[in-house]
């Protein structure tokens, strides 16, 4: 089996560092896959080594959480993001008690963004919707009252997501986790004003439409992710992902937008400084 395939190898650390320092605005150092899990101090060593100097940890669960909020705390390379998964706000008995823990744990200092919230319509069903949508619109709500970044995750959901931002207004700084549109809806995003987060799906052979947004995205706008463990850029999708596999994410970026890779890398860390509410 290829190296690339290998669900249980962690693909090699690129050669070549990125010439200016990036932001990973979206990682799950706490996830396991398949069995693989690199420690902190490994997962930001060797993004370090290759200029992914700081990184967004995601809570998406109680204790995924309050293992981000920990973790911030410990690092000053990582701050934290906090909430309930639109696939995990329906499997609440009781939201409300949840979804105070999560208000409690947002007000902390090392707590920069309120996510991932949003819509999935591919993995809830019909009737957890309406919890998520409830969910969401509490979520959107928080981050107005702390002045947090909306950090949201949208699948197979794009007008949804948009009627509920439509409906109470985004805060004033939103990132599109993970944007997974064509260029229409990248305007449509951008035109109320939101982020958006480029993975490593930008670099599938399948993902023309999304390059197409890229390519139509303001330099100020554009972010990039890992999502790891998820997401891994080519050439390595299907192997475990994580930071220091930014560069291959970003060198794709700057050839699909004909930029300079320098010039794009300082605008990204620009952009999520400006995103999360200045750097850290």
């Amino acid at each position: 089996m290829s190296p690339r395939h290998d669900p249980h190898t962690y693909p090699p650390v690129p050669e070549e560092a990125l010439p200016v320092p990036v932001v990973d605005n979206h990682c799950h150092l706490d996830i396991q896959r398949d069995g693989t899990l690199l420690s902190v101090e490994e997962a930001l060593a060797r993004a370090a080594a290759v200029g992914v100097t700081r990184i967004v940890q995601i809570g998406c669960d109680l204790p995924g959480a309050r293992w981000a909020v920990e973790t911030a705390t410990a690092h000053d390379a990582v701050v934290a993001g906090v909430a309930l998964h639109p696939n995990d706000a329906p499997l609440h008995d009781d939201f409300e008690a949840a979804f105070a823990e999560i208000e409690g744990l947002a007000a902390h200092d090392r707590v920069r963004a309120v996510g991932e919230t949003g819509l999935d319509f591919f993995r809830t069903a019909e009737d957890g919707r309406e919890t998520q949508a409830y969910s969401f619109r509490r979520h959107i709500d928080l981050a107005k009252r702390l002045d947090k970044t909306l950090v949201i995750h949208d699948r197979d959901a794009h007008e949804a997501v948009l009627e509920v931002i439509d409906s109470v207004g985004p805060p004033e700084r939103w990132v599109m986790h993970c944007f997974s549109g064509d260029a229409d809806f990248a305007r449509a995003c951008l035109d109320r004003g939101a982020y958006l987060s480029f993975a490593g799906t930008v670099t599938f052979k399948n993902a023309q439409p999304l390059r197409d947004a890229l390519a139509v995205a303001p330099r100020d706008r554009i972010l990039v992710e890992t999502d790891a463990p998820y997401l891994t850029p080519t050439p390595y999708r299907g192997a475990p992902n994580a930071s220091y596999l930014v560069p291959l994410t970003m060198r794709l970026m700057a050839e699909v937008r004909g930029d300079d890779l320098e010039v794009l890398c300082h605008a990204v860390n620009a952009n999520t400084d400006a995103a999360f509410g200045g750097s850290w």
